[in-house]
């Protein structure tokens, strides 16, 4: 306890000249808060994330692969709409707590509604997708949380708060898949409530999960536990020998090229993560023979050891950008990384897949399978008989490349973000920033499951990792222009990172 109080005095030594001891701790506190509201969302979105199609599946066997890319695109692009106006709203506010408070309430309205789909009588598919799009609309608050951390940090915190942000969104991660596949032994048909109009089964009972714990994160953010305490602005106008916050924010200059740059680059890199969220589920089907349940569980269990490695993989962030440029760590141990998890993804079988026909398994060996038929659906995808099949090593290796790989590119991309924009509210740009990964979202789901279900996975792999290696391209091009804006009391100037 004392080796604690004795770090929380000295960090607080630091900026002993902009507020208190106790200021310190409430601000760090209400920073805590925001931690805790990044992991509940994240968690929310990662319990529900593997069983999207199977539950889909279950309700309209006849909505296909299609609709259900269109159903994973339309809670990204409610985000990609919605994160910029929520921003613009938290500035005008000058606070973060009702939009967080009002966004938290949809989401419970939104969870319960997607839990509860069974008890629609027809329409299911439309009913999920406007489950979906609430989802999305509440899932904006993330633009809310990145602000936050941004306005409540000095600039020498600032890595450290938004890595520490970036954590929580990989524990969410860690903790979301592992609960969905302790959830599987529920089964396909559950056992049924609310007087047997729904079931709870492995697909509805995150849905519950989530509206209990974004009505556990109301409770956090009220006022008596959850008190804003801003530095950023004041911040800059005690290092400038300003009169006032806003004289010191107007004095510093933003390179906009810069801060387009890293939105685009965020864009990229999270078109590339979408492609496992969008044909995890799927592709463990189609190349292994999996059922629904199978390909649920193990897909579930392989996010969640996923993101354990990211856990570890963030913890060398900071060790690694004390000896090295933060840029270079982005590119080559973020972007370059997920390059090269791409191409793994080429198949290295030496035969097609298991092939299924209709109700039919070809593979003589699954045919002891009576109750779901399985296999790469030749029918539909005509690769299936053309293409070799994938290896379960090479599946390993490409997800470890992309466990270890994307939350160093994304927590860099916004840390180096948060310095180029300075003290200025952020509320709109990281709005921007949380839309660019919302838009990435929108068109991959569409694009990824027509790429894979009409051209097959190398066509699929092979052109995400040729975009995203033209991306480590532009971002070599432009390092100098990724610096942040440095304060001084006769000039402002740009210096590197």
């Amino acid at each position: 306890m004392g080796k604690t109080s004795g770090m929380i005095h000295k960090m607080w030594k630091e900026n002993a000249g902009i507020e208190t001891e106790i200021e310190f701790k409430k601000r760090w506190f209400s920073v805590l808060v925001i931690y805790v509201t990044i992991f509940l969302m994240t968690l929310g979105f990662g319990i529900t994330l593997t069983g999207v199609w199977p539950y889909l599946d279950k309700l309209d066997p006849h909505a296909g692969k299609t609709f259900y890319g269109i159903i994973l695109a339309v809670s990204p692009l409610s985000q990609m709409i919605a994160s910029p106006l929520v921003g613009w709203w938290t500035n005008k506010q000058k606070s973060s707590r009702v939009p967080l408070i009002c966004t938290m309430i949809l989401f419970v309205f939104a969870s319960i509604m997607y839990a509860t789909l069974e008890a629609f009588t027809s329409h299911h598919k439309y009913w999920m997708l406007t489950a979906r799009i609430l989802i999305g609309i509440s899932s904006a608050n993330i633009a809310i949380c990145r602000a936050y951390l941004s306005a409540a940090t000095t600039v020498k915190e600032r890595t450290t708060a938004v890595s520490l942000g970036s954590l929580a969104q990989v524990l969410g991660f860690v903790v979301g898949p592992a609960m969905q596949a302790a959830l599987t032994p529920l089964g396909d048909k559950g056992r049924p409530i609310l007087g047997g109009k729904v079931s709870l089964d492995m697909y509805t009972a995150p849905g519950w999960v989530n509206a209990l714990l974004a009505l556990i994160n109301i409770v956090i953010l009220l006022p008596c536990v959850f008190e804003e305490k801003p530095i950023a602005a004041k911040e800059a106008m005690v290092v400038q020998g300003k009169e006032s916050e806003k004289a010191a924010v107007d004095a510093i200059p933003l390179d906009y090229i810069a801060a387009w740059t890293l939105i685009v680059a965020f864009f990229a890199i999270v078109l590339n993560f979408v492609l496992l969220e969008t044909l995890g589920t799927p592709l463990m089907m189609d190349q292994f023979a999996l059922t629904k349940q199978e390909s649920l569980k193990y897909i579930s269990i392989l996010m969640a050891i996923g993101a354990v490695i990211s856990c570890i993989s963030f913890v060398t962030i900071g060790p690694l950008c004390k000896r090295f440029d933060e840029r270079k760590i982005m590119i080559w141990g973020g972007f370059f990384l997920m390059v090269i998890g791409r191409f793994f993804f080429i198949p290295w079988g030496s035969a097609p897949p298991s092939l299924k026909y209709s109700n039919v398994t070809y593979d003589p060996s699954l045919l002891s399978n009576l109750t779901e038929s399985v296999g790469c659906p030749v029918e539909s995808q005509k690769w299936c008989a053309t293409t070799n099949a994938l290896t379960t090593e090479q599946f390993i290796l490409g997800y470890v490349c992309t466990a270890i790989g994307y939350p160093i590119g994304a927590t860099l991309i916004q840390t180096i973000l948060s310095k180029v924009l300075g003290p200025r509210p952020q509320g709109v740009w990281m709005g921007l920033f949380t839309g660019s990964g919302g838009f990435s979202r929108v068109i991959g789901p569409v694009l990824l499951s027509y790429l894979y279900t009409h051209f097959g996975i190398i066509w699929t792999f092979c052109s995400l990792g040729t975009f995203m290696a033209i991306t480590v391209i532009w971002l070599l091009s432009l390092k100098h222009r990724l610096v942040p804006a440095v304060y001084n009391t006769d000039d402002i100037h740009l210096t590197k990172v």
